[in-house]
């Protein structure tokens, strides 16, 4: 299963998110819960974590949700 790491979303914004990732507290907060969520989403698709359907479509949006922030900070 492929992971969904910000750098492969978002390849043509790279340099900003090193950028922002150094030198913007509040987008560095949104990139490691991102980064967080984005591997628990992973492990619960690879079945390392069980979860049942509702909890797994929750950890699911909040990804997307945190996906959508960080989209829209990077295009400010």
């Amino acid at each position: 299963m492929q992971r969904h790491d910000l750098l492969h979303e978002f390849p043509e914004h790279q340099d900003k998110i090193h950028q922002l990732k150094v030198g913007d507290k509040h987008f560095r907060e949104l990139f490691d819960e991102y980064d967080r969520t984005e591997h628990h989403v992973h492990r619960i698709n690879t079945g390392e974590e069980v979860a049942i359907d509702e909890y797994a479509h929750e950890v699911k949006a909040k990804l997307l949700s945190l996906k959508d922030q960080i989209y829209t900070y990077l295009n400010k």
